[in-house]
Parts: C-alpha cells; sequence; structure tokens
C-alpha cells in the first residue's frame, strides 16, 4: 500500500482514541434521548451535562456559558446574526477583518443585504490587524466586531485580549465575537482573560468527531434563540442532541488541553519551515512569530497549488491549498490577496498543518518529496524563469 503522510490538520483531525472510548457506550447502550425521564435518557443527560461542564473548565467558563451547535459553522452564524437581531434597532454597523473563514464572511454578506453596514480591516503582510484601526472604525451604532482568534491558513494568532481591550474601552456595549475554530485545542484559551462575550468552535479540529460545535455565551447575554422547537439547549437551541458526538468533543478537548503547549508540533513545523524555504522562490505566509504550533504555509513562484496537492497526493501526502473549506474554487485565496500577494502568487500556496500524531519521518518524508514536485511544475509551466 502507498504510504501515507497526513499534514492536514488544520481541515480535520483524526477522532482521537479518547474521544472514541468516550463515546462508544452511547452508541451503543447509552442510547437515550437526553429529554425523556426514564434511566436511559437522563443517563444521556448526565452525559451531555458532564461534557458541558467540562468543556467549560477547558476554556475557562462556566458550564452554563457553553451551547451546543452542530459545528464551528453553525456556532458562527448563530453568535452574529443573534448579536446583530438584539442590537438592530439602534446599532446597524459590524467589524470583522478581510481574512475571515467564510462562515464569517458570508455570514455577514447576508446580513448586508439585510440593511447592516460592514466595515473591513485591512491586515498588514503578516495577518495582523491595526489596533488603533479597530479602535477608529468603532462608531455609535457598533453592534458587533467579529475578528478570528487564529487564522485557519496562514497560521497567524490574532491579539484577541488586546482587541477586546480596546473595543470595551471605546464602547462598553460593543459585542466581540471570536471565531476560534483553529485555536481552541492548539493554544491557551481562557474566555474571562480574553474578555469575548461570543466565542465559537468545533470538535474535529481536535480529535472530537465531526458534526459537533459550541458557542460560548457570556453570562446575562441574552442571545436571541437560534433554533425553535422543542427548548433544549435552555430554549437557545432546540433539537436532540448528539450525545455520543457531545461527550467525544469534550473527552478530546480536556486531553488536546492536557498536551498543551505543543513543544513538539511546533519543533516539527520549525525544521520543516526552515527546510521548504530553501526551495528558490518559496516564501512563508504569515506571521513567523505569532502562529499556531502546527501550521506552515507557503507560496511557490511558478507553481499551481492544486497541481501541487496533485503531486503530493500521488507521493501518499495529505495537505492543502488555502481553506479545505473553500476547496474547488478557482479564485486564489481571500486571506493570501488580503496580505498584499498578487493572484499569480496567491495561486501556488501550499499549507502544511501538524498534529500530535505527526512525527519527524513525516517531515523528512515530505521534505523529500516536495522540491521534486516544486522542480517537475515548474519544468512544465511556460511561466517560469530561473
Amino acid at each position: 500500500m502507498k504510504r501515507t503522510i497526513y499534514l492536514d490538520n488544520a481541515a480535520t483531525t483524526k477522532l482521537s482514541k479518547t474521544a472514541i472510548d468516550a463515546m462508544l457506550p452511547f452508541l451503543i447502550e447509552g442510547y437515550g434521548n437526553p429529554s425523556t425521564v426514564y434511566f436511559l435518557g437522563q443517563q444521556a443527560k448526565n452525559a451531555v451535562e458532564g461534557a458541558r461542564t467540562t468543556i467549560a473548565k477547558a476554556i475557562g467558563a462556566l458550564p452554563e456559558e457553553v451551547f451546543f451547535t452542530s459545528g464551528g459553522t453553525e456556532s458562527i452564524n448563530w453568535a452574529i446574526k443573534s448579536a446583530a437581531e438584539m442590537k438592530k434597532d439602534k446599532r446597524r454597523h459590524i467589524i470583522t477583518s478581510t481574512i475571515e473563514h467564510p462562515a464569517v464572511l458570508n455570514t455577514l454578506k447576508h446580513l448586508e443585504k439585510k440593511g447592516y453596514e460592514l466595515t473591513y480591516l485591512g491586515v498588514d503582510e503578516y495577518g495582523q490587524i491595526s489596533l488603533d484601526e479597530l479602535s477608529g472604525a468603532i462608531r455609535s451604532d457598533t453592534a458587533l466586531i467579529t475578528i478570528m482568534s487564529a487564522n485557519n491558513e496562514i497560521g497567524t494568532i490574532l491579539p484577541t485580549q488586546e482587541i477586546s481591550r480596546a473595543a470595551k474601552a471605546k464602547d462598553s456595549n460593543v459585542l466581540f465575537h471570536t471565531d476560534a475554530v483553529q485555536a481552541v485545542g492548539h493554544i491557551p484559551i481562557n474566555i474571562k482573560e480574553m474578555g469575548a462575550d461570543l466565542l465559537s468552535f468545533s470538535g474535529h479540529k481536535f480529535g472530537g468527531a465531526k458534526g459537533v460545535g459550541v458557542l460560548y455565551v457570556k453570562k446575562g447575554l441574552k442571545l436571541p434563540p437560534y433554533h425553535h422547537g422543542g427548548g433544549q439547549e435552555l430554549g437557545m437551541r432546540s433539537g436532540t442532541e448528539n450525545v455520543a458526538g457531545i461527550v467525544s468533543t469534550a473527552a478530546a478537548l480536556e486531553e488536546a488541553v492536557s498536551l498543551l503547549p505543543l513543544a513538539r508540533v511546533a519543533t516539527m513545523r520549525d525544521r520543516l519551515i526552515e527546510e521548504v524555504l530553501k526551495i528558490p522562490r518559496s516564501h512563508l505566509t504569515g506571521d513567523p512569530v505569532n502562529r499556531l504550533p502546527g501550521i506552515a504555509s507557503f507560496v511557490f513562484q511558478g507553481v499551481e497549488g492544486e497541481s501541487m496537492l496533485l503531486l503530493l497526493d500521488q507521493c501518499g501526502i495529505c495537505a492543502s491549498s488555502g481553506s479545505a473549506c473553500s476547496s474547488g474554487s478557482l479564485e486564489p485565496s481571500h486571506v493570501l490577496l488580503a496580505l498584499g500577494l498578487t493572484h499569480e502568487t496567491a495561486h501556488g500556496s501550499l499549507r502544511f498543518s501538524l498534529g500530535e500524531d505527526n512525527t519527524d519521518d513525516d517531515i523528512d518524508y515530505a521534505l523529500e518529496k516536495l522540491p521534486g514536485v516544486i522542480a517537475k511544475l515548474r519544468a512544465m509551466s511556460p511561466l517560469w524563469h530561473e
């Protein structure tokens, strides 16, 4: 069989053994509906509430501030749409950045069609916003600021604590939401220190099951319900809970947090970056210092990203070109364009994202195969010149 090297953990992670062991009983014996009163149902309800407590502890929240959803995208939609709804009578202005995930940007485009006004903060060459520009963008009718905790494509970690402070100093009534899908489980998160009112994340990014998301809602903030129905999640998000998935997410997050900081992963990342940059006309994208421990992202002149992925796949190497959620698009990454890269350069993007399961041998193998892939594609390109 062909050797497989998985270097696309930012797209999704493998379900961890800890998560599997935690969820299996609720797929086989403990299959009750948490809303029922008999033993099987109460067993499931207790499991959900136990998971809520575990997740709250992992991010420094209270259990009653944690709500379960179907994934990061739903959590983001709920946070942004409901925050806008509760402020709509007097505040219809929202601030975001140009490097947000499509789950944020497309939700905001939806609100724009409903009469909300948007301000997009630009970023520097490393993907960082200006706090002065943020403060200057806040108006008397600003309802919400939504800025990600860490970028999914380039790995840049944004200063959410400073963003929150700047926002609250200018107007304490402005809500702050952060998309922490790539951050939770990979860097330390303490929601009280961060100061966010709303925080979204997803279980499958750190070893939990797909189909489970979490929305943190600061105590005292009364968001309008997102789903209407049987009144689950304190009436905020109706629908029968995915008990096994929720339990797996809690177990995976508890394990992921126990492994922080991911020093071994960061060491492999740094070695990968150092060696890849020896390839002529290669460039690192994202903040060279404030970046996620597992993400190494590059652009290569004279190379097309999708072609790179196909040739790497033939070698058994799984990677990404831009965001996994945007694959299939012929347009270059909006994140890379926001950094100031040209369309041609942005088309040559490649993201390796490492996890705890990766080894030094995996990195050696990727470094062995990548230069040949780049050379082959450049030899075939009529636009490439040494």
